[in-house]
């Protein structure tokens, strides 16, 4: 992509969506060759027909939103967040390690963005993101990274999220860091 290049970024409901999961499947899977094909990650549930799953059930949640990313035409990144409560985001183990306000305002659960391995670091991942705050108007904003994920924390410090914990969502299933953002006011909070 050369910095001349326009991306035009396209936002989905959940009723557009569904027509979307092989093209979301296959950004996703460019973006993590190291998922793709290692039984380690299958057995984790780290895996392309997981992540059907994942989005599939995700519909169902008032405000759902994905956003899908082309460059001269083609799929070139997405995410997908929607509006949820902090016990159902966080779960009764992190709850109450986040601050009140993210507790009790608009929060968004960020539950993917990943961007094609040829066109990341080229602010495509930070335009879906914006794109994303712009439609669910959030007060916060959640998401959890693998550790090992050293790319995508590093634009996720970029954009503002810190550490609140390890966080797994089943007492057998993979540890991930748990990230925050509070939108507008101190970054820092």
């Amino acid at each position: 992509m050369s910095p001349s290049t326009d991306v035009v970024l396209r936002t989905y409901g959940p009723g557009q969506a569904p027509p979307l999961l092989d093209v979301v499947a296959d950004i996703w899977a460019d973006a993590h060759p190291e998922l793709v094909d290692n039984p380690g990650a299958t057995a984790a549930g780290l895996h392309v027909p997981a992540l059907h799953r994942q989005v599939t059930s995700h519909l169902k949640h008032q405000g759902f939103t994905l956003v899908a990313a082309f460059v001269g035409g083609t799929a070139a990144g997405f995410g997908y967040a929607f509006p949820c409560s902090a016990d159902y985001w966080f779960g009764p183990d992190l709850v109450n390690q986040v601050p009140a306000a993210a507790r009790t305002e608009r929060l968004m659960g960020l539950c993917e963005l990943a961007v094609r391995a040829s066109w990341q670091s080229r602010g495509i991942g930070s335009q879906i993101h914006s794109e994303l705050l712009k439609a669910i108007n959030p007060h916060w904003s959640s998401l959890l990274t693998l550790p090992s994920n050293q790319r995508g924390k590093g634009l996720y410090a970029r954009l503002g999220y810190r550490y609140v914990g390890p966080y797994r969502n089943t007492p057998d299933g993979p540890a991930f860091d748990l990230l925050l953002l509070r939108i507008g006011g101190d970054k820092h909070s």
